[in-house]
């Protein structure tokens, strides 16, 4: 039984027992000199499960998108990106302030590039226009509600984009999930990009870190400016260890988490002045949207005194996220939670 049940997001799980242990028995080293041994085997292994020959531990997700940025494009060159791209939209403006490129965020009905739709927007050579440097792709999408992209629309996208010469990043800081929602293969989903992150501090509970995937000319170009950004980490291999359990253990069970966030959608769809697009629950993700003015405000409050917590990503808009310390009891809870607050509408 938890005490709160919390919906906000799934980086706010807490690390599990088989991680703690792993944490505290870890062997380690200095990363910056390559020689913690725990983080070798963390790299390796994540390379190898998103078909790479190469990965590179980084602290977050951000700083992975970042990095990846940055050692594919040269700065004064524009990046074409999805207007709710969490690269865009979630990252402080790092590509622009730090790596020296523009963004061309363009509309997308489920969050993902279509293939002609990057072809329209890549730069003809021009002395007015900056150089189309990079084509980025978020796999599941956060802001469209933890939707899939299959394997083929990565490749249809990449196709165009590399007919160009231009490379193709993918943000997989979910990845797992849509691997697990599909039921494909993670490296499937990265063949046919030049870079992919994603993150064991999401579905996948470890405490702290990502992974950049991709070549190792690519790693060794990150590693540098993993550096350069003071992302630079030492005996960090007590952090690696977490994450090793985190790819041993906590991939398969993501369904569990897919199942309670289609019944908590399902529930939701049925009280009052409550609008979702149940088509779209397709892995950890449900955003709902409230027809009554103040409602979103008056739900996370209402929810917060009945020790359930959510988070309302606009004036009428809700985001909750199911993890792996969320179960089934607690969906109860939640929709219970819900069903008296919308009562009184």
């Amino acid at each position: 039984m938890h005490d709160v049940v919390d919906f906000r997001s799934d980086t706010l799980t807490l690390p599990t027992p088989a991680m703690r242990e792993a944490m505290a028995r870890a062997d380690v080293g200095d990363d910056v000199w390559e020689e913690d041994p725990t983080v070798k085997r963390l790299e390796e292994q994540a390379a190898r499960r998103l078909g790479k020959e190469a990965a590179l531990f980084v602290s977050s997700g951000t700083q992975g998108n970042l990095i990846s940025v940055m050692a594919l494009t040269r700065p004064g060159q524009e990046i074409i990106v999805d207007a709710d791209s969490h690269v865009f939209n979630y990252e402080v403006a790092g590509a622009a302030r730090l790596g020296g490129v523009q963004t061309l965020p363009l509309k997308t009905e489920r969050g993902f590039l279509g293939p002609e739709q990057v072809r329209a927007h890549i730069r003809p050579s021009n002395v007015h226009l900056a150089v189309t440097g990079l084509v980025c792709v978020e796999n599941t999408h956060n802001r469209h509600g933890g939707t899939c992209c299959t394997p083929a629309e990565i490749e249809a996208v990449a196709a165009v984009a590399h007919e160009a010469h231009i490379p193709v990043h993918l943000d997989g800081a979910r990845i797992f999930n849509a691997a697990v929602a599909l039921g494909r293969p993670a490296a499937e989903f990265a063949r046919h990009v030049d870079s992919v992150t994603f993150c064991l501090s999401k579905g996948l509970g470890a405490p702290v870190g990502s992974l950049i995937c991709g070549s190792p000319e690519l790693i060794a170009r990150a590693r540098g400016i993993r550096k350069m950004l003071g992302g630079g980490m030492r005996q960090v291999g007590v952090l690696a260890a977490a994450g090793l359990v985190a790819l041993d253990t906590m991939v398969d069970r993501l369904a569990e988490d897919h199942t309670n966030c289609r019944r908590l959608a399902e529930g939701l769809a049925k009280l009052p002045r409550i609008r979702l697009d149940l088509a779209i629950v397709q892995t950890n993700i449900v955003i709902f949207h409230v027809d009554r003015a103040g409602g979103a405000a008056e739900l996370v409050s209402g929810c917060l005194a009945r020790k359930v917590k959510i988070h309302a990503i606009g004036p009428s808009s809700i985001r909750c996220v199911t993890h792996k310390d969320v179960d089934g009891d607690d969906i109860d809870r939640a929709l219970e939670a819900f069903r008296e607050i919308t009562a009184a509408w």
